[in-house]
């Protein structure tokens, strides 16, 4: 009876296309809230966040604020289970919460090649090496700000020539500009010559990084300005504290927006089947059966949710990827990047509530009394 439900749904088309609408948005803004909470947790998760240390400035946390003397990294190096120690010069146009933050990273260019999950998609590495003011942009940023290659993007007293464009396998890591690190040290106004914002240490495989973190702390007591060493996943939930906080209220908001289209469709059901009920006293006269009748209705409501939600679902996922939506505050980024998981998660959400919204017009539908109903007007 696939052409009947069909037939139900088209009966009110306006009514229909209004529901299936409310269910799009409403699984839109699901599927961009899941968005976030998933940036969030690869960026304070997985082996780049929990095998790597980031020491920084003790009781800082704009990287603005933070100046350790860059021949830390001998130090650090002197510690068991150190595989590599990457000092980096951090500037940043916002350290507060920005949805257009501009990240520079300055580091050694053979230690970024080597060392940084980035691979170019235009440019070349030869260019950055040798070119002093020479960039590689995030693709995310390069399509926001609309750079490419042989492009000159300058913001504050920053001012770099774009020598190539990467892609990473660390959504995060397209939010970052990358330069060398003498450029930013000698960038007129940020007088850091000899300084860094912080020093990336890698670990070796066999290596505890709390403990590591502890005595990199205790090597480093004796120096001229005091850290804090933490595992790069939690430093940076530590930075973007506020915005932790911020996103796990956000979660509630998804959770309303299933609730939204529960609501929805199921009064758009019930009025369905009201303005049907002598019609389903009639099916059930010529033999259609209670639990065929409870089918078509769950048909009903499932189509309508799934209809909506996947459209909203498949919406969202293309406005994620072709966006390079980011967020982020003190030099740390979360970006917005739609997953197989995401788009399977609002569709499995979307039929489960097309079921459970169906199911009280569906028993109604099933058991209305014959007599009583064609009795109705």
């Amino acid at each position: 009876m696939t052409t009947y439900v069909l037939k139900t749904l088209l009966r009110h088309r306006v009514r229909t296309m209004l529901t299936v609408s409310g269910a799009a948005v409403a699984m839109f803004v699901y599927c961009f809230v899941g968005s976030v909470q998933e940036g969030l947790a690869r960026l304070t998760t997985g082996s780049d966040a929990d095998r790597s240390l980031i020491v920084f400035q003790e009781n800082r946390f704009c990287p603005t604020s933070s100046r350790l003397p860059e021949d830390y990294s001998d130090k650090i190096m002197d510690v068991a289970g150190v595989r590599q120690v990457m000092p980096i010069q951090v500037w940043t146009n916002n350290c507060r919460a920005s949805l257009d933050i501009v990240v520079f990273n300055g580091a050694a260019p053979d230690q970024i090649q080597s060392s940084r999950p980035v691979e170019l998609t235009a440019g070349d590495w030869q260019t950055f090496q040798t070119r002093r003011d020479a960039a590689i942009v995030g693709r995310n940023v390069a399509r926001r700000r609309g750079l490419a290659v042989g492009d000159q993007f300058s913001i504050g007293d920053v001012s770099v020539y774009v020598a190539g464009v990467f892609r990473s396998t660390v959504p995060s890591e397209e939010n970052l500009i990358y330069t060398s690190l003498r450029f930013l040290q000698y960038t007129r106004g940020l007088d850091a010559a000899g300084l860094v914002t912080q020093h990336e240490v890698l670990l070796n495989e066999d290596a505890d990084p709390d403990r590591v973190a502890s005595q990199i702390d205790q090597v480093l007591r004796a120096g001229p300005v005091a850290t804090t060493t933490r595992r790069k996943g939690a430093f940076q939930a530590s930075t973007l504290s506020d915005l932790v906080d911020l996103i796990g209220f956000a979660h509630w908001l998804g959770y309303a927006c299933v609730a939204l289209v529960l609501s929805l469709v199921a009064t758009t059901t019930v009025m369905s089947v009201q303005d049907r009920i002598k019609e389903y006293a009639v099916l059930q006269t010529i033999g259609v059966r209670p639990l065929r009748a409870l089918r078509l209705v769950l048909a009903e409501s499932m189509i309508l949710c799934l209809v909506g939600g996947v459209t909203g679902t498949l919406l969202a996922g293309a406005v994620l990827g072709l966006g390079g939506f980011a967020i982020g505050a003190e030099g740390a980024t979360i970006a917005f990047r739609p997953s197989l998981s995401l788009i399977l998660s609002g569709t499995i959400v979307s039929l489960l509530v097309g079921i459970v919204a169906g199911i009280a017009p569906a028993i109604q539908a099933a058991t209305v009394p014959i007599v009583d109903a064609l009795r109705q007007a």
